[in-house]
Formats: structure tokens, C-alpha cells, sequence
């Protein structure tokens, strides 16, 4: 049977040949879990190269969203803030290039496996924070924010956005490289705290 069959490409790369997944075998999903699990490996490179697509674009600022981004991690790491939060704040605006109507959504689903409720929550909601400096400016509600007034983590994402997000558009500042990053990315996205398969598997432990 052609869909059970699996084929070797090289002879250190192995894939399945199915056309269907329910086709496959234990064989076959042992073959790609270890493609699925060297790609995961490599995620960090991936988010990196993917940060520098913010390059050019300013949306009128006086710097761009690149710069922007370093920029409000430089004085989130230089604050003393650890590792992950700093990641967050490099990342914040990943999502502008893709998603440009709701790009916080879009930052806080791809950290979300990795970082604390915490950090995840800042993240997800630091665009309606932001709203706080110019929504009025706009004719709408600066102080839309207080809807998550009851929210644990209001006054963190409130924190966030006051010191390195709203002010982190200075072209004089001495922003860090991209490369002073490196690592802490590589350590934040190394292990995920959560996943599909951690809920499964909790959900087994449990019942």
C-alpha cells in the first residue's frame, strides 16, 4: 500500500509518503515528530529574521517599528527586568507585518506557549493600553483600558506601556543590537511552558 510507505530522501533525511493522514503509521509520525521537533528547534532564528521585516516602515514616527522594538527592550533589560520580559518587549509588535488590525493578538499567540500568564496578558492587551496616549487625539475613548480594570494584571500592562512601549520612539536613544538578544530568545523559546500536547497529556494524568 503506497500510503503506508515511507521513503528516505537522503540518507539523513526521512518522509513519509502518504497523501492522507489517516494513512499513516506509528512509523510515519515517529519520522515526523523528529522533522516537527528539529523545525521547533530553529523557531528562535525564525522570530528574528521575522522581527527584521519591521525595518523601513516608521507608520510616521519618528523612528521605525524596528528600531522601535529594540528600543523598548533596551530599557525594559537595562530597567533589570529578566529575560522573558525583555523577549516580550522585543517582540510586542512582531505582528505588525501580518497583522496590522490586531497585531498584539498575533505577538501574544506565538509567546504565549513560552512566557508567563503574566507577560502573555501584557502582551495581548498592550494595544488598547497604548490607547491610553492618543486615542483621544482620535475622537475615541483614551481611557478604553478601564475596561480590564478587575484584571490582576492591569497595572503591569499599564507599567509596560508607560515605561518602554509609549515612550520608546526617540531617535537619539542608544538602542542595543539585535544580536544582545540573541540568547535571551534562544532561552525564552527553548521549552514551552504549555502546548497542545502538555494539555493532552494533563488531561490523561488526570482522568
Amino acid at each position: 500500500m503506497k500510503y503506508m510507505k515511507t521513503v528516505e530522501k537522503s540518507s539523513m533525511t526521512k518522509q513519509t509518503s502518504f497523501t492522507k493522514m489517516a494513512s499513516g503509521t506509528s512509523a510515519d509520525y515517529a519520522i515526523i515528530a523528529k522533522h516537527s521537533a528539529e523545525f521547533a528547534s530553529k523557531l528562535p532564528d525564525r522570530i528574528l529574521a521575522h522581527l527584521e521585516l519591521l525595518k523601513g516602515d516608521t507608520g510616521g514616527f519618528a523612528i521605525d517599528r524596528y528600531e522601535h522594538s529594540l528600543q523598548a527592550a533596551t530599557r525594559a533589560f537595562r530597567d533589570g527586568r529578566d529575560d522573558e520580559y525583555v523577549v516580550c518587549a522585543l517582540l510586542h509588535d512582531i505582528g505588525d507585518t501580518i497583522a496590522s488590525a490586531n497585531h498584539a493578538d498575533l505577538a501574544a499567540t506565538m509567546l504565549k506557549p513560552f512566557v508567563s500568564e503574566q507577560n502573555y496578558w501584557i502582551v495581548k492587551h498592550h494595544g488598547i493600553f497604548q490607547g491610553y496616549y492618543f486615542f483621544h487625539h482620535l475622537g475615541m475613548d483614551r481611557n478604553a483600558r478601564d475596561k480590564f480594570k478587575g484584571n490582576d494584571n492591569w497595572h503591569a500592562c499599564a507599567e509596560f506601556c508607560a515605561k518602554y512601549d509609549q515612550n520608546s520612539f526617540d531617535p537619539d536613544y542608544d538602542n542595543m543590537e539585535l544580536n544582545e538578544f540573541r540568547d535571551m530568545v534562544q532561552s525564552v523559546f527553548k521549552n514551552p511552558k504549555r502546548s497542545i500536547a502538555m494539555a493532552y497529556q494533563n488531561d490523561t494524568d488526570s482522568s
